[in-house]
């Protein structure tokens, strides 16, 4: 298949940009090359042969700074693939620049959501018992989304790892969730930063609106984007309205971080 044509594999999505995916996967190259491990089980053996559609599961790792807090990125797919060479990767390789930890999940596609949400404890919940081995710091860490995978992190943040079969741990400090129908909204949410394209048909900006609304009535602090022009699955949104989202997601999981840390300070 020629690079071009990269983007025929991601049905949902729009805007594939060969270079950025390229350069996404020389980067792990990179770090392979370095000696560095870009890849985890999430699972133990005995869980994976308790149920075998676990061995197709796992977290890539694109460090950071050592000790500085970590992202996990659950691209999208519709539940039926994990875009991860197109909004999971170069999103960690960008997440980077910012100094922090990045992984992307590879959970289980064709299970539907739940099993898929399943997988994102699971991941989180290695990442905590694993944490000083991974050089990352458990506070303040970041849930990403996309899509599918924006429905994936909500749940998290709205519910907690423990209502998804993993540990009772801290909800995010933030949420990014791009272009999803999901509407969904619990009594306590974490700070939240929402993305879509104006050209969205198939998650209308009317959806993120309604659930933003519902979260500004909780009292969640909410940063919300609207990008003209673009539809569904824009990724970095490189060459669009979008291109440069990503900074201002960073920016606003940055400012909660300070916030967080500053009224510890003041304790």
């Amino acid at each position: 298949m020629l690079l071009r044509d990269i983007g025929s594999l991601l049905p949902y999505h729009t805007h594939v940009d060969p270079a950025l995916v390229v350069s996404s996967l020389n980067r792990m190259i990179d770090d392979v090359s370095a000696g560095k491990t870009i890849f985890y089980d999430i699972y133990t053996d005995v869980q994976k042969q308790a149920e075998p559609s676990r061995r197709d599961t796992g977290l890539f790792f694109l460090r950071g700074k050592p000790g500085a807090p970590f992202a996990v990125v659950s691209p999208g797919g519709g539940f039926a693939y994990v875009g991860s060479v197109h909004e999971g990767f170069p999103y960690a390789v960008e997440i980077n620049k910012g100094g922090y930890n990045a992984f992307v999940l590879k959970y289980r596609a064709g299970r539907g959501g739940t099993i898929a949400t399943q997988d994102l404890a699971a991941a989180l919940t290695f990442i905590f018992r694993n944490a000083t081995a991974l050089g990352v710091t458990t506070g303040d860490y970041s849930l990403w989304g996309s899509s599918a995978g924006a429905r994936m992190a909500a749940g998290i943040g709205s519910y907690g790892t423990a209502r998804f079969g993993g540990s009772d741990l801290p909800k995010p400090s933030a949420l990014v969730m791009l272009y999803t129908g999901h509407s969904d909204v619990a009594l306590s949410e974490p700070p939240t930063f929402v993305a879509v394209g104006d050209a969205d048909s198939i998650a209308p900006p009317a959806i993120m609106e309604r659930r933003v609304t519902a979260l500004r009535k909780l009292g969640t602090d909410v940063e919300y984007r609207k990008y003209r022009g673009v539809a569904h699955g824009f990724g970095l949104g490189t060459g669009t309205t979008a291109e440069g989202w990503i900074g201002d997601a960073l920016q606003f999981w940055t400012r909660h971080i300070n916030d967080k840390r500053s009224n510890r300070e003041h304790r």
